[in-house]
């Protein structure tokens, strides 16, 4: 492998006020005809990007993956997948973007695995695999162990596990492709460890860190005692997420990155009840930025976003931390469709408001890609095009809402006429 691009010039605290762009990879703009996005064709459109003004992009997962969940479900971290390019094309990409003046932040997902990660086909291949102490694995309940280990859901519907042939079951938090990890075992913190040093050697200023406040379980795996789990995320602590270990890890990742030079940031998704809470992610010593999901989820109703916004800035002032703003991401409904379902003008005339109100506020902001386009979301999807398993196994998508992949997906012509 060639030597690290050369990076732009260290900004001390550069992230406390960036403007950070979202690529979803795979709809962003195709090189070579496929109908896929890849990094070559991120990286031919990044003139366009430093032409908005931004300070840095975010790539969503481009690793090697089955693509069972978008490719949030890696088998290999260290590996770029062959539908996006290869490790070169990777670094080419990081050091184009240093040559605009644009950071590059990558998406780390270290909840869990794909199914078809070395770790996991291991546990699949036998009993006695030592990997199976990577993994959340328990023996059921019931008179013969046929029934799962506890009542908590997957985010995505159904029952949050799955039987092996041999009996036991295993934790995914998500889908049945994506086996939790057992950030208990001290191998899973150490591989993690390498994975990051990895990127950050290849280039990279940061990771966004997916599913931030999961890799931590209650002690014991207690039952929530209700039904509707996903509809808690953001209004109370579960026992799988939004536990206290979890920020013994993120300080850990903070030394790891500080020990860099140039400002390497971490950026938690970090799903938490109340700004209180997600401020905790973001002390001194933890995640540099958390994304503020209060403000996404914030009605279009003046008196609603006063408060978030008046929360927000509280909470995070406490800890002497900045306020992030996102509107959009590939994981929601665009806000342009968001804010007027059924009214695409008055919609595009509320985005165009919600960017000034954004943008203007103290602190970071993201912009999703073909948000600064006005684009809605793309509601009429048909059934062979979809991809999100949210979308599939029924958790709160309907033909109101695209999921993941009407978030995703550009539109006709969208990104090329966006660089254009």
């Amino acid at each position: 492998m060639s030597q690290a691009p050369v990076r732009p010039p260290a900004a001390r605290a550069w992230w406390r006020d960036a403007v950070i762009y979202q690529v979803y990879v795979r709809s962003f703009a195709d090189s070579d005809g496929d109908g896929v996005g890849d990094l070559r064709g991120v990286t031919s459109r990044l003139p366009y990007l430093a032409g908005l003004g931004v300070d840095a992009v975010w790539l969503t997962p481009f690793y090697a993956s089955p693509q069972a969940d978008g490719g949030y479900d890696v088998a290999d971290y260290r590996a770029v997948d062959p539908l996006f390019g290869d490790l070169a094309d990777a670094a080419a990409l990081i050091e184009a973007a240093h040559g605009h003046g644009l950071r590059v932040i990558v998406d780390v997902v270290p909840n869990h695995t794909s199914e078809q990660h070395p770790w996991f086909r291991a546990v699949r291949a036998s009993p006695a695999a030592p990997e199976r102490a990577y993994y959340v694995l328990r023996p059921g309940r019931g008179e013969h162990g046929e029934l799962p280990p506890n009542d908590w859901e997957s985010v995505f519907g159904g029952p949050a596990w799955t039987r092996l042939p041999d009996g036991v079951w295993y934790l995914h938090l998500f889908a049945p492709e994506q086996p939790d990890l057992n950030w208990e075992h001290p191998a899973v913190r150490a591989e993690f460890e390498d994975v990051l040093r990895f990127w950050l050697d290849l280039g990279v200023d940061g990771f966004r860190v997916d599913v931030a406040h999961g890799m931590v379980k209650a002690p014991g795996l207690p039952d929530v005692g209700r039904a509707g789990q996903a509809r808690m995320l953001n209004t109370e602590v579960l026992p799988f997420f939004d536990q206290d270990g979890v920020h013994e890890i993120h300080r850990s990742w903070r030394a790891l990155l500080d020990s860099y030079p140039g400002e390497r940031i971490e950026v938690a998704e970090a799903w938490a009840p109340t700004s209180e809470r997600l401020a905790l992610y973001v002390r001194a010593d933890e995640a540099h930025q958390a994304f503020n999901f209060q403000y996404v989820l914030a009605p279009w109703e003046a008196r609603a976003l006063r408060e978030v916004i008046d929360a927000s800035l509280a909470a995070t002032g406490a800890v002497g931390a900045t306020t992030t703003w996102v509107l959009s991401n590939h994981d929601v409904v665009r806000h342009t469709t968001r804010y007027a379902a059924g009214d695409p003008a008055r919609g595009l005339r509320r985005g165009r408001a919600a960017a000034l109100l954004t943008l203007a506020l103290p602190g970071s902001a993201y912009v999703y890609q073909g948000e600064e386009l006005g684009l809605p979301e793309v509601l009429d999807l048909p059934e062979e095009a979809r991809q999100d398993p949210a979308y599939f196994r029924g958790r709160a998508v309907t033909r109101e809402s695209g999921g993941a992949d009407g978030a995703g997906a550009m539109g006709a012509g969208a990104a090329g006429a966006g660089a254009a």
